[in-house]
């Protein structure tokens, strides 16, 4: 088991205040809050952004890239687009010194868990495809390609819908409608082209500077805009009320390892 190593004086870190410290090697984000000091590891298992240098607010911490929060007593992954822990570790205070000992890695495993240095590719977060027989790839491709039925039938919202599941976060490879990204879709006459439609979409990110928001738009206006009867399709980015884990389905809670 690792050592306790004194890695400040008491009276270096204000409260609230934080700092970042090397401990056997590793960097690890300090907090003194409410008159306690707690521990994490300095990355975000989003992408390995540096914790320390983020927004402090009471026992949470915001990754400076994409905001995602932490909780620093526990390194629980409080708000996407993080959906693991981050590592916590053991502090004590002795003789006006604060002292950290590293903890085993405990993180939780996941599909969705992404390295420090950027996300995870698709197929690492499908191992087993590479070993399934042809049978089975072939079967899995029709299933992906079900939502492409909806070309079909009659224009409506709940058709638009379940076009939408076409387009998938690229960090987290789940849908933007399990997301809970959509916020509402809505159908009118095209002026400009007798017999089509203008499809308009309130959609939201994660987080205010999503890398990934670009991307979503133009995927949601490919898949819906490849209709015959859609004239044209308006993206509109709506972030209030922000997103929350709680929008999420069920299907997405499951497939991201969030229980």
């Amino acid at each position: 088991m690792a050592e306790f190593v004194r890695v400040a004086a008491v009276a270096e870190i204000p409260d609230p205040g934080k700092t970042l410290v090397e401990v056997d090697g590793e960097m690890v984000a300090l907090f003194h809050v409410d008159g306690a000091f707690h521990a994490i590891d300095d990355v975000c298992t989003h992408d390995g952004g540096p914790l320390a240098d983020g927004e402090l607010r009471d026992h949470k911490i915001a990754c400076p890239r994409h905001g995602a929060k932490f909780d620093i007593r526990t390194g629980a992954a409080l708000s996407m687009p993080a959906v693991r822990p981050t590592r916590s570790h053991d502090v004590k205070v002795e003789d006006d010194g604060v002292w950290v000992r590293l903890r085993e890695d405990h993180r939780a495993a996941g599909p969705a868990a992404h390295s420090a240095s950027g996300p995870v590719p698709a197929s690492a977060s499908v191992p087993a495809a590479a070993a399934a027989p042809a049978e089975s790839a072939a079967s899995a491709t029709v299933i992906d390609r079900a939502p492409l039925a909806a070309s079909d039938q009659p224009l409506c919202e709940d058709v638009v819908r379940e076009m939408l599941k076409e387009v998938k976060d690229p960090e987290l490879f789940v849908n933007i409608v399990d997301l809970g990204l959509v916020y509402g879709v809505t159908l009118g006459d095209a002026v400009d082209a007798p017999g089509k439609r203008h499809v308009a979409i309130d959609m939201t990110m994660t987080s205010p500077a999503c890398p990934a928001g670009p991307q979503l738009i133009a995927d949601t206006k490919r898949v819906v805009g490849t209709r015959a009867d859609v004239s044209a399709v308006e993206v509109r980015i709506v972030m209030d009320p922000p997103w929350t884990p709680d929008r999420m389905t069920e299907a997405a809670r499951d497939q991201l390892g969030i229980f």
